[in-house]
């Protein structure tokens, strides 16, 4: 599991940038570079990484779910996720 400070700095960057969002594309269409860089650092989307929602474990992130892969393999295995089934041939 990661750290509790990683996940909140994880937090605090996702809401930077949904906060920001607006004001960032804006200042790209105008193609103002000069205020854009006055914009925080951590506003950006691309520093965002995709987290676990369960364990914030950055690794074997599976879009779909939003979760690791670990945590997909026990909740499928337990039959927590609808309609995932352990495939056999």
């Amino acid at each position: 599991m990661a750290k509790e400070s990683i996940k909140a700095r994880q937090r605090k960057r996702e809401a930077l940038v949904a906060r920001y969002a607006e004001k960032r594309s804006q200042l790209k269409a105008e193609g103002n570079y000069e205020a854009l860089q006055r914009i925080p650092r951590n506003a950006s989307p691309v520093r965002l990484r995709n987290r676990c929602k369960l364990t914030g474990r950055p690794r074997g992130y599976i879009r779909t779910f939003g979760i690791c892969r670990n945590q997909f393999r026990l909740l499928a295995s337990d039959g927590k996720i609808p309609g995932v089934t352990k495939s056999s041939w």
